[in-house]
């Protein structure tokens, strides 16, 4: 009991922000923006401290029931915890583009940002890293068709129509994600997954039968990934969720009160909201490319971006539907822009079944420029 306390302090910590926040919380904000500010940052690492751990937890599960489900579940992990956050903010948000912005923001940072920097670092390590190029179109597919429908298409629909078109979104988006579920999960479930050599997967100290300072060979890693019971990372999760819900309410406040009057780019809040669920998958996905395992690189990073709209649209249009409040789900030109040359390139490099330091650095210019365009306002 003593080690799960001391292996689940970032929950321990992340409880005793919550438990501050509720305190202190109109106190805080009575002292201006600046402190407002602050308690928002902190709030912000926590967050991510205790997404982390509940990546960990996905991934020890993960580890137990293999690929493709273990990927899937990485990313709805982290997808539930992007659309509780987004959910709460929307509440005390003004805007009526953080949910566009933050869907845009997420295929940003999960194509472009994951796959470019794991496919730049990982090329340098092992050279052209080899997947299941079949995922790779089928997602790809599945992300067009998804954005466009509902970041596309809503441009042309009149605004005395929206809930008409908007109960039609959330009926395509099931449908869409109960037929790939089926092929994830089911006959098709090859398409994500890829076999590699006895030693492909594992890091050079590994092969070698000894770790490097600090880390373990992989094998003993899924070992002990094995011998956590699984009832305990389900609850793990659970609980983390739940913090995360309650820290998110706080930080919303804080950051809007921060913000306030700053002038800071319109999109931030939907950055760090779509930073704030891709962090772990970052650091799963980077740790995947330097075992020369670009196949979680490309589940984790592509699964992340489908998973993103494909289940946070039907859960905000909902919201929008019972409240009666419809919000801007209509991509800016600029923001079509980027995610038309991010699908194409998309398709060009993950279309052969190898990945490569070139291919990873294109993306990482995307990603780059992404960026730029936030600082810009645009």
């Amino acid at each position: 009991m003593m080690s799960l306390v001391k292996q689940e302090s970032f929950l321990l910590i992340a409880f005793g922000f919550a438990v501050l926040s509720y305190l202190f919380e109109h106190t805080l904000l009575e002292q201006g923006q600046f402190v407002s500010m602050i308690a928002a940052c902190a709030l912000i690492v926590v967050i991510v401290m205790t997404s982390t751990r509940v990546a960990h937890h996905a991934e020890v599960l993960a580890h137990k029931v293999g690929d493709p489900y273990g990927t899937m579940i990485l990313t709805l992990s982290a997808v539930a915890v992007e659309v509780l956050i987004l959910a709460i903010m929307m509440g005390s948000s003004t805007s009526p583009t953080l949910v566009r912005d933050t869907i845009y923001s997420a295929v940003m940072l999960d194509i472009n940002g994951i796959i470019g920097l794991a496919a730049l670092i990982g090329g340098i390590r092992h050279g052209e890293q080899p997947y299941n190029d079949d995922s790779s179109r089928t997602y790809s597919a599945m992300i067009l068709t998804a954005m466009g429908i509902s970041m596309i298409v809503p441009e042309f629909i009149p605004e005395a129509k929206w809930h008409y078109y908007s109960a039609f979104t959330i009926a395509a988006m099931i449908a869409l994600y109960a037929v790939f579920l089926r092929m994830q999960v089911g006959t098709h479930s090859y398409f994500f997954s890829y076999s590699y050599t006895r030693t492909s997967g594992a890091p050079v100290s590994a092969s070698k039968g000894a770790a490097t300072a600090g880390q373990k060979p992989e094998a003993a890693q899924q070992r002990e990934a094995r011998n956590e019971p699984a009832s305990v990372s389900i609850a793990i999760i659970l609980i983390g969720v739940l913090i995360i819900g309650f820290l998110a309410e706080f930080m919303s406040a804080f950051l809007n009160e921060g913000l306030e009057g700053s002038g800071a780019p319109p999109a931030l809040m939907a950055v760090v909201v779509a930073s704030i669920s891709a962090a772990p998958e970052i650091l799963t996905a980077l740790r995947a490319a330097l075992k020369n395992r670009m196949q979680s690189v490309v589940n984790i990073a592509m699964g992340a971006s489908l998973s993103t709209v494909i289940l946070t649209v039907p859960v905000m249009e909902a919201i929008a539907l019972y409240t009666g409040q419809p919000f801007i789900m209509a991509m800016t030109p600029v923001q079509t822009v980027m995610v038309a040359i991010t699908l194409v390139v998309a398709a060009i490099n993950l279309n052969d079944g190898q990945t490569n330091a070139i291919e990873g650095m294109t993306h990482f210019v995307l990603f780059a420029t992404f960026v730029m365009l936030t600082f810009l306002g645009l």
